[in-house]
């Protein structure tokens, strides 16, 4: 079997995983349309220089649609001999021709999921839902929020236990040490603190994409678990997942 249908099968198959319908059913109308014929305009074309065919007519290898029946996303499909990151370009072509801002690019080994309004793809493990992506347009993020929030190093141990001040043993110098063993709470050393003040700043810039580097041992859980907290409590997130030891907030 070709290496491009090989990819087809598996990009079908995790389509259908993640709730889109080729075929109506009764969970409601097909939400997929294979090879869409799309029209581009010469403003779109000409965006993109001479790497692409002078063409005004393309195909889109899947769209998806949402409720309503309107374009939500772009899906390109590559064989499996290829890197899909390699449709990238292309991808978005399409995509503004369609006026959506999701892009998913696969072999159907591996996948991407870009959001054309935050950057750049990031590497997914599964389709998103229809219904995810109808968040993903409703969400409306206060970077504010986020670079206002004061962090102290008790930032995840007043997740963990609200009141610990309130115990005898940590308003015990003698005993402190022992309360935070046995209730294994966790505190923010003074560089994590200003990586997480980094970031706010970075925030400030406009930034949206995030990199720490850090020593083994030096406590990147600890850190990222700050991090997931301060996105979700801000409101600059919905969820946080783990994806090839990356964070991914959305």
């Amino acid at each position: 079997m070709p290496a491009e249908a090989k990819a087809r099968i598996r990009i079908n198959e995790l389509l259908s995983k993640s709730g889109w319908r080729f075929f109506a059913d009764d969970n409601g109308p097909a939400n997929v349309q294979l090879e869409a014929h799309v029209k581009l305009t010469k403003k779109i074309l000409d965006e993109f220089g001479n790497d692409f065919e002078k063409t005004a007519r393309g195909y889109v290898d899947y769209l998806l649609l949402d409720a309503r029946g309107f374009p939500i996303a772009v899906l390109e499909a590559k064989s499996e001999k290829f890197e899909p990151l390699v449709g990238k370009e292309q991808a978005r072509k399409y995509a503004r021709s369609q006026n959506v801002r999701f892009v998913i690019l696969s072999n159907g080994n591996l996948h991407y999921f870009w959001d054309l309004a935050q950057g750049n793809p990031t590497l997914i493990t599964e389709f998103p839902t229809a219904e995810s992506l109808g968040h993903f347009t409703t969400f409306k993020p206060n970077p504010d929020t986020l670079i206002n929030e004061k962090l102290s190093d008790d930032y995840i141990a007043v997740t963990q236990n609200p009141i610990y001040r309130n115990d005898p043993r940590w308003n015990n110098l003698a005993e402190r040490d022992t309360f935070i063993k046995d209730t294994e709470l966790k505190f923010l050393r003074p560089y994590q603190l200003r990586a997480i003040s980094a970031l706010q700043n970075a925030v400030k810039s406009g930034q949206t994409r995030f990199l720490f580097e850090m020593a083994t041992g030096t406590g990147k859980t600890l850190l990222a678990a700050a991090v997931v907290k301060l996105f979700l409590r801000t409101g600059n997130a919905k969820r946080a997942r783990l994806v090839s030891a990356r964070f991914v907030l959305r």
